[in-house]
């Protein structure tokens, strides 16, 4: 058969390829090319389905037509397939399923390479580039149904699973109005809220946001420090699924106007529970909630596993055999300060030993330390605290956050008197604490005299090992990014991030990066003389100890991050 003989029926592509090959007549292209449109399906889908041409000539055909070799899935390592990747509705839709990662590019079987916007779709919904790969059509088909059989099969399990979770209100938010629930007593609002919640917990996030907009409702997990979109629900829920997560959290529902905070404790089996910390804001188009997830599991490291350097390390525990003193943590909200104080907790919670703490709230249960969630409701503020501790023969006092100069003269006071203090400031550096505390009002004798130690530490993603490569730049960039000349001509080796199944965005956990800094007595001399943190920052430097800046070139120089990971979190 061949064109010639329908003059008339106009045919491009694969469909006038196969009607030069002789598998089909120009008349039955034309139809099939109709009848496809008409379904919304691939061409190749539709032939082989009503079983005009056998999907191997089909391949064969289209493999000569665009230059493309064929790929045979019998071949293909199924456990390469990124599930996570998979959305139904564009794959059957399509007849496209994403078979494996390589660097950072998503290889996409398609059996019609004319598809293209499957391709197109599919990288816009992952945010990866894609390559297509040709392959038979009905092995394609069964494959998809494989695969996506395997990935319901998964959530029926996480369905089950759920059932089994019990999910209640803090103790402290009980006497909060609830509220009428039956307005939100919604069966597949419940389930989704519950499959959220768990999905964070098993993919390690450490905050979930539920965000309503105008025309979309999207939910994001904070996941290595960064935002990534899990889900689009339609909007019209997005009043329902706000009203469930605030029932659950023991807020009053009816209440829309102002901002609330809750908690959730999810009993995930009889040895680990999860604490979710609730806030909502009202917003344009509904109210926004963001949920910290407390995990103390993933919250009690050993101090090897924080990142310290070997000598950042050995000044934290100098300080923390101290009888008496103050050691003070500073960072942005989600750099790790908490588990820095409690690995310091744990390391000096021993029988004779006298430890309490003041939180706002406690994210991490200890046994043997005395913990204490501030209520400035009711008068119980971190400075009512510390009184409160003074009287009760500390030897250790934790102190969340010196907000206010009250708080900072009682927490100085109490390590001036033989007890050691360690608590927490939010400023960018280590230099700058000591200025900051002299800016809320604290005398300079006072901070001279009881400050042993200032950690200042930012939360790095971790290269993943599995795909990160060599990362080749000139000499002259490694010099200007602050490498010394030294360590580049001993032949430097940076890596940079791919992705791969196994991470996320070629990243994969976190480390810190600290700037630990002891006051020297020369460094008293310049507080007591009233110097700015400039100052403070050069004599550091005389003295040897390393900035955010040079701890964060260190760990590139390692292989444990990226250099653009360290640009991210230690921009000058």
């Amino acid at each position: 058969m061949s064109t010639a003989a329908s003059p008339n029926i106009m045919l491009s592509g694969l469909a006038r390829r196969l009607v030069e090959d002789g598998l089909l007549n120009a008349v039955d292209a034309r139809q099939a090319m109709d009848q496809a449109q008409k379904k919304r399906i691939p061409l190749v889908a539709h032939l082989v389905s009503e079983k005009l041409v056998a999907a191997n000539l089909l391949a064969q055909s289209a493999a000569e037509e665009f230059g493309m070799p064929v790929f045979d899935l019998d071949a293909l390592d199924k456990e390469l397939i990124p599930r996570k990747l998979l959305d139904e509705k564009l794959v059957r839709q399509h007849q496209a399923l994403p078979l494996f990662r390589r660097a950072n590019r998503l290889f996409v079987a398609i059996a019609d390479p004319m598809n293209l916007n499957a391709l197109d779709e599919i990288k816009f919904n992952t945010g990866i580039p894609t390559e297509p790969v040709l392959v038979e059509q009905d092995k394609l088909s069964k494959l998809i149904e494989e695969a996506l059989t395997e990935v319901t099969s998964v959530m029926d399990g996480l369905d089950s699973d759920l059932d089994n979770l019990q999910i209640q209100a803090d103790a402290d938010e009980k006497g909060a109005e609830g509220g009428d629930t039956s307005e939100v007593d919604d069966t597949p609002v419940v389930r989704f809220v519950n499959k959220v919640l768990l999905d964070a917990i098993n993919r390690k996030a450490s905050d979930i946001h539920f965000e309503p907009y105008e025309k979309d409702f999207r939910v994001r997990f904070r996941m290595d420090g960064v935002l990534h979109e899990i889900a689009h629900p339609p909007v019209a829920l997005s009043p329902r699924i706000i009203a469930r997560v605030k029932v659950m959290s023991r807020m009053d529902i009816s209440e829309r106007r102002v901002p609330q905070d809750g908690r959730i404790k999810m009993q995930l089996s009889k040895s680990r529970a999860i604490d979710f910390r609730v806030n909502t804001c009202p917003t344009l188009y509904g109210e926004k909630v963001v949920m910290r997830i407390l995990d103390p599991t993933s919250a009690t490291l050993g101090i090897d596993s924080l990142g310290y350097e070997e000598e950042q390390k050995q000044l934290y525990l100098d300080a923390l055999s101290k009888p008496y003193g103050m050691i003070l943590v500073t960072g942005p909200t989600g750099s790790g300060k908490t588990v820095s104080l409690y690995t310091g907790l744990g390391i000096l919670n021993t029988a004779d030993r006298n430890i309490s703490t003041a939180e706002d709230p406690a994210e991490i249960n200890m046994p043997g330390v005395n913990q204490v969630n501030v209520n400035p409701k009711v008068g119980l503020t971190f400075a009512a605290a510390l009184r409160a501790f003074l009287r009760q023969d500390p030897d250790v006092i934790m102190v969340g956050e010196i907000r206010d100069l009250e708080t900072a003269e009682i927490a100085i006071k109490a390590a001036q008197t033989g007890h050691l203090v360690l608590s927490t400031l939010h400023t960018n550096d280590a230099p700058q604490t000591l200025t900051r505390l002299a800016n809320m009002g604290v005398p300079p004798y006072n901070i001279a005299s009881s400050i042993l130690l200032i950690i200042a530490q930012r939360l790095a993603r971790r290269l993943c090992n599995n795909c990160k490569v060599i990362h080749e730049l000139p000499k002259e960039t490694l010099l200007q990014e602050g490498f010394t000349p030294e360590e580049v001509d001993s032949g430097l080796t940076i890596y940079r991030q791919v992705g791969c199944d196994q991470c996320t965005n070629g990243y994969k956990g976190r480390v810190g990066i600290y700037q630990v800094l002891a006051i020297s007595e020369q460094m008293q001399r310049m507080i007591l003389e009233g110097c700015n943190a400039m100052q403070l920052a050069e004599q550091a430097h005389k003295e040897g100890f390393n900035d955010l800046r040079r701890s964060g070139l260190l760990k590139v120089k390692a292989g444990m991050i990226s250099l653009d990971e360290i640009n991210r979190v230690t921009k000058d």
